[in-house]
């Protein structure tokens, strides 16, 4: 089974989030970068499908040179192949214009004379090299919720989103997936292949061994040139806003003995005492 993981760099935002002097960016000259937890699931659960079918995982992101450390990440997670599609530090490049660089690497076009699945496998439905794509519900810092729909239409492939189960039957030609929605389980019969957004939970992500480190620290990158500019009709970021932190108020019941009345009160409001 030849699977196809999308991931993006973001901002480790772990405090105060802090704006660029444009507001147009997060500033993160105090923090560094990582994958969306949604996406980082999404390569664990493309390793153990591997691991049970046998086949490789490649790993794909749009973004500057420096994403290649998240590519390293995935590559020490497990994954075989890694493929950055590079673009200037800074580009804006939106939804369409990534889902479209995205079709490129999943039907091997943006692959051609590079070595790994892309320009090997022979590919199952449309003739693409890859049975399933993986990617992550939505990017932790935009939170579009778009690239996956998109891809899957472009390829014109079956997509399920905000999945926390997923199951592909033995003979590896169709896929069971599961998510929750209003209280009720939802669960979609997709053949392969297909695309599935997945959601933290889905399963939890092992750790990177040492071996695992060090094979990806070695291993080669595929570079491909990424778009230099989004089309016109791609979604424009204008500004960012940090919304206002919540007020926190105390209210004093009153001193001593006299305040227990007041504290039946809003335990009984609480439920704690009837």
């Amino acid at each position: 089974m030849e699977i196809l993981v999308c991931v993006k760099r973001v901002p480790t935002v772990g405090g105060a989030i802090t704006l660029t002097a444009d507001r147009r960016a997060i500033d993160t000259k105090a923090s560094g970068f990582t994958i969306s937890p949604h996406e980082e699931c999404a390569v664990e659960e493309a390793v153990r499908l591997v691991e049970r079918f046998g086949g490789s995982v490649t790993v794909a992101t749009l973004g500057p040179a420096a994403a290649e450390e998240q590519l390293r990440a995935c590559l020490a997670l497990g994954a075989s192949a890694a493929v950055l599609l590079e673009t200037e530090p800074g580009a804006e490049v939106g939804p369409i214009a990534t889902a479209a660089a995205l079709h490129a690497v999943a039907t091997g076009g943006a692959m051609t004379g590079a070595a790994g699945p892309g320009a090997a496998a022979g590919g199952a439905g449309s003739g693409g090299p890859f049975d399933l794509l993986l990617l992550g519900n939505e990017a932790s810092d935009t939170g579009d919720y778009q690239v996956g729909i998109r891809l899957a239409h472009l390829l014109g492939w079956p997509a399920a989103t905000g999945i926390k189960a997923l199951s592909v039957d033995e003979a590896g030609i169709s896929a069971s997936a599961s998510r929750t929605y209003r209280g009720a389980l939802e669960t979609f019969a997709l053949e392969l292949p297909c695309v599935v957004t997945v959601k933290e939970g889905i399963n939890l992500p092992r750790y990177p061994s040492l071996p695992g480190r060090l094979r990806a620290k070695r291993a080669a990158i595929t570079r491909v040139p990424g778009p230099d500019r989004a089309p016109a009709q791609d979604v424009r970021m204008t500004s960012l806003r940090v919304p206002d932190a919540p007020k926190k108020q105390a209210t004093v019941l009153g001193q001593g003995a006299g305040a227990v009345p007041a504290l039946v009160d809003v335990l009984v409001e609480l439920g704690v005492v009837s």
